[in-house]
């Protein structure tokens, strides 16, 4: 007995450290259908003639054919001593190369930072940040600037887009959590994209959306107060689309808008229904290396209180001036 409690306190004691330098088993010939990724992205990069894949939880998958994955990796680097602390959470990273370098895009969260209180509910620390390397691979490090966004508001999903204008920026979500109607905004960033300048712009909000609804505590039909996972694209007659998701009561669903204008700036009119089958959402989209038109989301089930979520591939069709989903993509 006296054994098994000195054991227990020596893991009380040491397993904090051992968290610290804690990295994931690398495995190879990984199925797709057999990775737990929320918000899967994946970028196919031409100079390495490889897939990378990364989402929620920060990490990163390999792949020469989209079928086999090799992974995971831990790839970002955080200033322990910025805001988001020594452990933020990740979620909704995103690979995006510019120029000579590559973007990591992500939601970083601190914990043990509450910015705001709002129906009772603590509102914890979290932006949207960009990292930055000189390989796919990374690994991915801080730039210039702390912050990219107010330190008063809950952002995430942030996007990258260089619009007509020729300058970069990050489209990302204000989150429903303090207005109670999510919104989905802009804001112009530096050359490098190593801060931003100015301040942000709302391009729509949650209650914009013409499927997205919730029940009320009466149990009415109102508007969803939702936005997530912004993804900006052309199509090949040059129209202006955007992919971000809601709910449709129970269900977590990719919906899509056309901006007017050809712009960031709109005006964004709604899709009527949404875009995939029901619980398949946070979509982006890529080119595979032999011209293949696909979208990477994730399906969602909550199994027992926990969601369970896998990513999956969707073929394509941009020919026109909307995107058309032609079914399921089995590499």
């Amino acid at each position: 007995m006296k054994k098994l409690l000195t054991l227990l306190l020596l893991i009380a004691v040491f397993a904090p450290l051992f968290a610290q330098n804690w990295k994931p088993v690398v495995k190879e010939n990984i199925p797709l259908d057999s990775i737990r990724l929320s918000d899967p992205c994946i970028m196919a990069d031409t100079n390495t003639a490889t897939y990378y894949m990364t989402g929620t939880g920060g990490l990163l998958w390999k792949s020469k054919d989209l079928k086999w994955w090799t992974g995971p990796f831990v790839v970002a680097q955080t200033d322990p001593d910025s805001w988001m602390g020594p452990h933020p959470m990740i979620w909704a990273a995103e690979l995006h190369q510019y120029k000579d370098r590559y973007y990591y895009f992500a939601t970083f969260t601190n914990r043990k930072v509450i910015i705001d209180t709002v129906k009772g509910n603590e509102i914890e620390r979290r932006a949207s940040h960009v990292l930055v390397s000189h390989k796919p691979d990374g690994p991915y490090v801080p730039m210039k600037d702390s912050l990219y966004l107010p330190a008063d508001k809950p952002t995430l999903d942030g996007t990258f887009w260089v619009d007509k204008d020729k300058k970069p920026y990050m489209v990302y979500c204000y989150e429903w959590l303090q207005n109670w109607n999510g919104t989905i905004e802009k804001i112009e960033l530096k050359p490098d994209l190593s801060g931003s300048i100015g301040e942000g712009k709302v391009l729509f909000t949650a209650f914009d959306s013409p499927w997205s609804r919730e029940k009320d505590e009466h149990g009415n039909s109102i508007p969803n107060k939702v936005t997530d996972g912004p993804w900006l694209f052309e199509t090949q007659t040059g129209k202006l689309g955007m992919l971000w998701t809601s709910w449709v009561f129970s269900d977590y669903v990719q919906g899509v808008a056309y901006s007017e204008s050809g712009t960031l700036d709109g005006p964004w009119i709604q899709e009527k229904e949404p875009i995939t089958p029901p619980n398949f959402g946070h979509g982006m989209l890529f080119r595979t290396f032999e011209g293949k038109l696909l979208l990477s989301a994730h399906s969602h089930k909550d199994v027992n209180g926990r969601y369970v979520r896998i990513p999956h591939l969707f073929e394509v069709d941009d020919s026109g001036d909307k995107l058309l989903i032609i079914g399921p993509f089995q590499p």
